[in-house]
């Protein structure tokens, strides 16, 4: 039985050799027949890359790909899981924020309960207040979005059957939000609680957090389904308006004033009208990248010795 074990790199010079290390203690331990590293360098700024190909010299088992640029985080994870040819995958990020040794309970687990996927799940969310209340307002969201019941709080680690992971990379999404395709490709998940460490800065800037948050939440057709409802809404009440303001001047013989409540109507129905028109030109722009098929990633050089 073989092990995958997939892994990005970016900013992880630090890292590489002590993640190295105890990931082959682990596999060592639970005695799988081979196994192989796979490190993604997704366009890393430091040496990371050429500390992960001199690993690569020195064991045959570890593969280095490298991307020609930075893809982002969730393009390079799916372009490592192709590359995986285990009958297991472990997927974890090489900071040490996320611990090797989880694989042990990770095996365990899916041996236990004949599972298709075990991930790590924060039980108390890393961060400061305001990271852990924008993190469940994203989580309620998604519930909201998706209608169903969304994995709070997960880490990138997990254990993944071969099948699971062909499930997942058979999806050709060019805007990846790779937590989604996780939850979307169904089988039989299991979370497992962990504690996520901090050892570095995390590199998600506000710009792509919010980005992640628009391709999260047009990654459904719900947002398009609320312009509709908000739309007909306006409708129905402007008709009730005009509908109350007719028979007040057929009974009354007189018209309402107020001219302040007739512009705040027409700024909401504005910003209404606005942010409705917004929301369709995200999802054009969507279509306009998934039509032009560009690939995921590009893959400068693979080293295998």
């Amino acid at each position: 039985m073989k092990i995958s074990v997939v892994s990005t790199l970016y900013y992880s010079t630090n890292y590489i050799d002590e993640f190295y290390t105890r990931v082959c203690a682990v596999i060592d331990a639970l005695k799988f027949e081979s196994y192989e590293i796979i490190f993604v360098n997704d366009g890393s700024p430091d040496n990371s890359c050429d500390h992960a190909i001199a690993i690569a010299k020195q064991d045959p088992n570890v593969v280095v790909v490298d991307l020609s640029r930075n893809f982002g985080h969730h393009k390079a994870m799916m372009t490592g899981l192709s590359y995986a040819k285990g009958d297991y995958v472990y997927l974890i990020d090489s900071d040490l924020e996320e611990e090797p040794e989880w694989l042990v309970s990770f095996y365990e687990v899916i041996q236990a309960q004949s599972a298709d996927v075990v991930y790590g799940m924060q039980q108390v969310r890393r961060g400061k207040l305001l990271e852990q209340v924008s993190g469940a307002m994203f989580y309620k969201l998604m519930d909201i979005v998706s209608r169903s019941d969304y994995p709070r709080d997960v880490v990138t680690a997990r254990f993944m059957t071969q099948r699971y992971v062909a499930a997942l990379i058979s999806h050709h999404e060019r805007e990846i939000f790779i937590v989604n395709l996780w939850h979307i490709t169904g089988f039989n998940q299991i979370a497992i609680n962990v504690k996520k460490h901090s050892t570095s800065p995390s590199t998600y800037t506000l710009k792509k957090k919010i980005n992640h948050l628009i391709n999260a939440v047009t990654s459904y057709e719900a947002p398009l389904m609320w312009i509709f409802y908000v739309g007909f809404s306006i409708s129905i009440s402007a008709f009730l308006a005009v509908l109350i303001l007719v028979i007040n001047w057929l009974v009354n013989k007189n018209t309402l004033t107020g001219w302040t409540s007739l512009v705040v109507s027409i700024w909401c129905v504005g910003g209404i009208i606005i942010t409705a028109l917004g929301f369709i030109g995200v999802y054009l722009s969507m279509i306009y990248l998934e039509v032009k098929q560009r690939p995921i990633t590009i893959v400068r050089d693979v080293f295998r010795f």
